[in-house]
């Protein structure tokens, strides 16, 4: 009986880790999304610098 109860809290456990895991990953989704929405709405703002995406020149091997 002592095992069944120990595994049944240890159950219980993963169970309550799992879902605060999951809670954290649907808040920070969010405000991922969120973060996104806004630099959406900012009109003419690149989120990047303004550097070139490419080197200016080829490199040499």
């Amino acid at each position: 009986m002592y095992e069944y109860e120990l595994q049944q809290l240890r159950s219980a456990d993963l169970i309550r880790r799992a879902d605060q895991e999951r809670i954290a990953r649907q808040a920070a989704r969010g405000t991922r999304a969120a973060r996104r929405e806004a630099a959406r709405r900012t009109v003419g703002a690149d989120p990047h610098t303004d550097r070139p995406r490419r080197h200016r020149f080829a490199r040499t091997a």
